[in-house]
């Protein structure tokens, strides 16, 4: 650290620089470059001098013409006229080794020189160029840290402000459990109900498919004999063509005879014939049943799930509407929808208690009942699914949120340590500073005590040679 330097300026920089960055005004218009350069002039560079400790530590003009109050002077008047640079050179000494000069005298203040002026003002506006832009780099961390905080905060009330609603989302209301038990009891009634019904509807189809395939099969066993007995008549009929009589009496009632007996064979075999076929139709319109069957499995299965889904999507409703009602200008709407549900229950519950009377009457008005139960959950079933959308689009909101905290407390972190380290530099170049400084007051009043002892021996050697005269 000791042995770096700093790039020298041409006294064109430096005066421009001067003009543009440290003085203002009449002062910066009236600098010329041979005020400082080649025939420096002190009263100018104290002017230079002071308006740079103005800008670096913010010291005030009247500061400079002040007494220190903690050095015991007994003869202030004496000091007025040396009082300003005195204080300059204590300021400038402070300064100087910041800007890695360590040679900077009295005698540069009350007579500069050129090149030892140019190596000073050099050093000094490197560090007030460096000083400048190491500022701004800490102004900006300070806003970033500030604002951080500020976001932080804010991702923290959100973040409470959202535990909140999901906990008031999670949790059922104690009035409203009562009824939902309710409901649920008696929709298992009524569930109960209809897989009874059915279980009866399957077991009486079945009994009446194989009382029609019994049928069927003893209708074929009849056909299956009445060919037979064709077949044996045919072959009798051939046989008694070779015995038949010559009488045609006999002939003719004999034929007659046949034609009856064929007719009757032919009327049973039609007979046969239409049994055949509508069990036929029976037996193939038997695999749609099936399927229709299965399809109330089916809705049946479907009915469960939405009848286990329904206590927790009435909550989230209520729930929902709860918060709707702490809006004011929402409120008439949530204490409408309280009420329509308030009467849509009540409804439910007469057209429940309806039901079971009807169930024991009319199976028909079980089925209608249970299409309307069953579009109804599909209705709750879209609701749900909009709440479900709405308590995942939270859990993701949080879930951002708290990642965007973590990033700003590990940023937080990170600026705070920087801060730290730019802290504990200038605490250490401060106490630098302040021991540099009490070593120069404690020379500064080592040498006035050696002045004025000089000036006492001066004053005695005045006094006696006119003691003597």
């Amino acid at each position: 650290m000791e042995m770096m330097t700093f790039p020298r300026y041409s006294p064109d920089d430096i005066v421009n620089y001067l003009r543009s960055h440290i003085l203002a005004g009449a002062e910066a218009r009236n600098l010329v470059k041979g005020d400082v350069f080649g025939n420096p002039k002190p009263e100018v560079l104290h002017m230079i001098y002071m308006r740079i400790l103005q800008k670096v530590y913010g010291i005030r003009l009247e500061h400079f013409y002040m007494m220190p109050v903690n050095v015991d002077i007994m003869y202030a008047q004496i000091f007025e006229g040396f009082l300003p640079v005195c204080n300059l050179y204590i300021h400038m000494e402070r300064l100087l080794p910041v800007c890695r000069i360590n040679d900077f005298q009295i005698a540069d203040v009350l007579n500069p020189k050129t090149k030892r002026t140019a190596r000073f003002l050099s050093g000094i506006l490197n560090f007030v160029n460096f000083r400048e832009l190491r500022r701004e780099v800490y102004l900006e961390l300070q806003l970033n840290y500030k604002l951080a905080m500020e976001k932080h905060q804010q991702l923290e009330t959100a973040n409470r402000e959202a535990a909140v609603k999901l906990e008031k989302l999670n949790t059922v209301p104690v009035e409203h459990q009562a009824e939902v038990r309710q409901l649920t009891d008696n929709i298992r009634e009524l569930e109960q109900l209809l897989r009874q019904d059915y279980r009866r509807k399957q077991t009486a189809l079945q009994e009446v498919i194989s009382q029609k395939k019994s049928d069927i099969a003893e209708s074929t066993r009849k056909l299956n004999e009445l060919k037979v007995t064709m077949a044996t008549l045919k072959e009798e009929q051939e046989q008694l063509k070779s015995k038949i009589v010559e009488s045609p009496e006999e002939l003719k009632n004999y034929k007659e005879l046949m034609k009856e007996t064929v007719k009757k064979l032919k009327k049973c075999k039609q007979e046969v014939i239409e049994k055949y076929e509508s069990y036929r139709d029976l037996v193939e319109v038997l695999p749609s049943c099936q399927l229709e069957v299965q399809l109330y499995q089916k809705k049946m299965e479907r009915q469960g799930a939405n009848v286990e889904r329904l206590a927790s999507v009435l909550s989230e409703v209520r729930d929902l509407e709860d918060q709707l009602e702490s809006a004011q200008i929402e409120l008439k709407k949530g204490k409408t929808d309280e009420m329509s549900l308030k009467r849509l229950v009540t409804a439910k519950h007469e057209k429940l208690s309806t039901a079971e009377i009807r169930i024991k009457k009319k199976r028909e008005d079980v089925e209608q009942y249970k299409h309307t139960v069953l579009e109804y959950c599909n209705r709750v079933q879209e609701k749900r699914g909009a709440v479900y959308d709405k308590v995942t689009a939270i859990h993701k909101e949080i879930q951002q949120t708290r990642f965007k905290i973590q990033q700003l407390n590990e940023n937080a972190e990170k600026e705070e340590m920087k801060a730290k380290e730019i802290y504990l530099n200038l605490k250490a170049g401060l106490e630098k500073r302040h021991d540099s400084l009490i070593k120069t007051a404690k020379s500064y009043a080592a040498s006035r005590e050696d002045k004025m002892a000089e000036l006492k021996k001066g004053l005695l050697k005045v006094q006696t040679p006119g003691s003597s005269s």
